[in-house]
């Protein structure tokens, strides 16, 4: 047997998907993944310099936490905002204003000169962050045709694990050329690159021929959907299932990855969560865990590998905070933690683009999505009550677990959407 040719026609078979794109929606694809990855890039700046903040300004470890919630929520509303935005005056044009929005105040972090003022910054570039998400998800999702929607949306939202990989490495060389009081601030006013991005975005990407057709309509009839018609009687089921799934997934992500360092470090007495191969082993786990998601929300379905991944995702809390570990253990734990929890995220784009009508997808999509992380934030702060009466490994598996417990029976109760065509 020809194994080189057999590998030959397997890699071709794997990437076939993306050598049937045509050349605009390749540009789409590129613009919405560096999009996000900028996007993360820009919003992980704040958990590298938070050691330094503490010490130059005295922070309290509340008031680190209170940014990080400030930001979630004001990430929420922006991606409602969006997506209303984008059914209105279409899904590039938001796309490019929430780029320019998180960049412009990411960039006004670097300025602040107070507690109060960063506070202020970072909430208003939150914003952005949760509007690009909603405004790229959309668009790749109306490009892409029905059988490959899921892998490309999943890879687009793998463009998250890049960013996050580009902060760490831009954390690593601003603090090591420069003092810790100037390094902080030079990563912030980093974060003007991505504003250079929508240069791009404005000459080669269009609007996706559904919404174009939708517009269209619009113009003939004079008639345009309002966003309260997600609550109307025919939407409002699906719409609240879309919200408890996504609250599942991002209540148990924030559950795991806010409360599980600290756990480590002072019940467990781990030394490896403050060296970078710990960091880099779930960043790479997370890239792997998006791309392998992306090929299985197409294989399986949209039901079945939310419920794949949200169990992998419980079996992971479970080992973290019941099996005795020890740092050669928790550094290849590593890989699954971030394989698992982000994986959950790589089919949701796709599956929530098909859950709602055009004339309404910007803001259902943005709804359900945002305030699921709206309710998923508050996951971090009940752990933390939880845990003034139970152990705290404890309450991380109780909040993980129900989180994901939760995202499973909505799964299950949502109807499965591979495949299907968008109209309007």
């Amino acid at each position: 047997m020809n194994t080189k040719a057999l590998g030959t026609t397997q890699q071709e078979g794997f990437f076939s998907w993306f050598h049937a794109l045509t050349g605009k929606e390749r540009r789409t694809f590129w613009s919405c993944k560096i999009g996000y990855a900028l996007d993360a890039m820009d919003t992980q700046f704040l958990s590298f310099v938070i050691p330094t903040l503490i010490a130059a300004w005295g922070l309290s470890k509340g008031d680190a936490g209170l940014i990080g919630t400030v930001t979630l929520l004001t990430s929420a509303a922006g991606g409602w905002i969006a997506g209303i935005l984008s059914d209105r005056i279409g899904r590039v044009k938001t796309l490019q204003l929430t780029i320019l929005w998180f960049a412009f105040f990411t960039v006004l972090c670097g300025f602040a000169q107070s507690f109060q003022q960063l506070l202020w910054a970072r909430g208003l570039m939150g914003f952005g962050m949760g509007g690009e998400w909603t405004a790229g998800a959309i668009l790749i999702g109306e490009v892409i045709r029905a059988r490959d929607r899921g892998k490309a949306v999943g890879m687009v939202q793998a463009g998250w694990a890049i960013g996050w990989g580009v902060s760490a490495l831009l954390y690593a060389l601003m603090f090591s050329l420069l003092p810790p009081e100037w390094a902080w601030r030079s990563l912030f006013l980093l974060g003007i690159l991505p504003a250079l991005f929508v240069i791009f975005i404005r000459r080669f990407v269009d609007e996706p021929e559904v919404f174009v057709a939708q517009q269209q309509k619009i113009a003939a009839t004079e008639e345009r959907a309002s966003f309260t018609q997600i609550f109307a009687p025919k939407m409002l089921s699906t719409t609240l299932r879309a919200v408890l799934l996504t609250t599942g997934a991002q209540g148990g992500y924030y559950a795991i990855t806010t409360w599980l360092p600290t756990f480590l470090k002072t019940e467990r007495h781990l030394t490896v969560l403050g060296t970078g191969g710990y960091l880099a082993m779930v960043i790479v786990g997370s890239y792997v865990g998006y791309i392998v998601s992306a090929f299985l929300t197409d294989y399986l379905g949209r039901k079945k590998n939310f419920i794949l991944f949200a169990t992998g995702s419980m079996c992971i809390a479970l080992a973290y905070t019941r099996l005795p570990v020890t740092d050669g253990v928790m550094l290849f734990l590593g890989f699954p933690l971030g394989f698992c929890v982000s994986g959950v995220f790589s089919g949701m784009g796709a599956f929530l683009t098909e859950l709602f009508p055009t004339s309404i997808r910007g803001s259902g999509q943005g709804f359900s999505y945002n305030m699921g992380r709206a309710i998923g934030s508050l996951f971090p702060l009940m752990i933390g009550m939880s845990s003034q009466s139970m152990a705290l490994g404890e309450a991380i598996g109780v909040f993980a677990g129900t989180a994901y417990g939760v995202m499973i029976l909505a799964a299950l109760t949502l109807p499965e959407t591979a495949g299907k065509k968008l109209e309007s």
